[in-house]
């Protein structure tokens, strides 16, 4: 993990989040990665007592495990150490509350969302060289692990529980609807990155609703760091520059969507608010 002597929290979050931007996606410490985004928000913390958590977990499970090859005995070992030993739960009853998408108050709390709570999973199997990753599964995030030929769903906000298809089928209709069906794309990983901006997704979302602009448009910029290839992330942040009225910096935001766009239709898109936006201006 990298340290950055001498240099504030906010200062080594934002380094470790740009050298994130350009790192191949299986190279990304997702843990890692999660602590430098909840540092953003908890300035001049220092994140050693957390990585000391996180590498405390690994080590426990790795105990616990004793090398077991059974996937069913690596998720027993995973929900022993992180869900009884250390009392992680998912938070039901305060579930939007920021805290719950910040890893170090996580962390600190030993309760918080879906997502945070399935990055503490992943991090402490990966570190025992198991296969887990996230799944691009609908509103309610799943990890999957993958051992000795077969496959595991877990649940990392019902401590750790597998998940048959009768269990992930009720599941996605309490989320989704009773109309909601299961489909293949379900079942489908999704890359570290992804997982990032599922959790920082959870924290603009909720400022949007709560009409706290600003600090949404924060968020938005954070998520930037860490993936600036995404355009649609430049024309989300300038369009919420637009709306709080800062429209020099959303002309800009939104002609970086321009160049970074594929398609032509987007490109013409971006083209027709650049225009909009300027005359706004003048």
């Amino acid at each position: 993990m990298m340290e950055i002597e001498g240099a504030n929290t906010k200062a080594e979050a934002e380094a470790i989040l740009t050298r994130t931007a350009g790192q191949a996606d299986a190279e990304i410490d997702l843990a890692e990665a999660a602590l430098a985004l909840a540092a953003l928000d908890r300035p001049q913390v220092p994140l050693a007592r957390y990585r000391a958590h996180l590498a405390e977990l690994a080590g426990d499970v790795g105990n616990e495990a004793r090398a077991r090859e059974h996937g069913v005995d690596q998720a027993a070992a995973l929900a022993r150490v992180l869900f009884e030993r250390y009392g992680y739960e998912g938070d039901r009853l305060t579930y939007d509350d920021l805290q719950n998408a910040n890893l170090m108050r996580v962390i600190d709390r030993r309760k918080g969302l879906p997502v945070a709570l399935g990055i503490l999973m992943i991090h402490a199997a990966r570190a025992q060289g198991w296969d887990m990753v996230g799944l691009a599964f609908p509103a309610h995030f799943l990890v999957r692990l993958e051992s000795g030929g077969g496959r595991l769903i877990l649940d990392p906000f019902a401590g750790g529980r597998v998940l048959g298809p009768a269990e992930l089928r009720e599941l996605l209709k309490e989320v989704a609807g009773e109309g909601a069906e299961l489909k293949p794309s379900h079942y489908e990983p999704v890359g570290n990155r992804a997982v990032l901006l599922r959790l920082q997704n959870n924290l603009k979302t909720r400022l949007i609703q709560e009409q706290k602009l600003e600090a949404a448009g924060r968020v938005l910029t954070r998520m930037l760091l860490f993936a600036p290839d995404e355009p649609q992330l430049w024309r989300e942040a300038g369009m919420l520059e637009a709306r709080v009225g800062n429209l020099k910096r959303a002309i800009g935001l939104i002609e970086t969507y321009r160049q970074k766009s594929l398609g032509e239709a987007q490109r013409r898109q971006a083209a027709v608010l650049l225009q909009e936006l300027a005359q706004r201006l003048h």
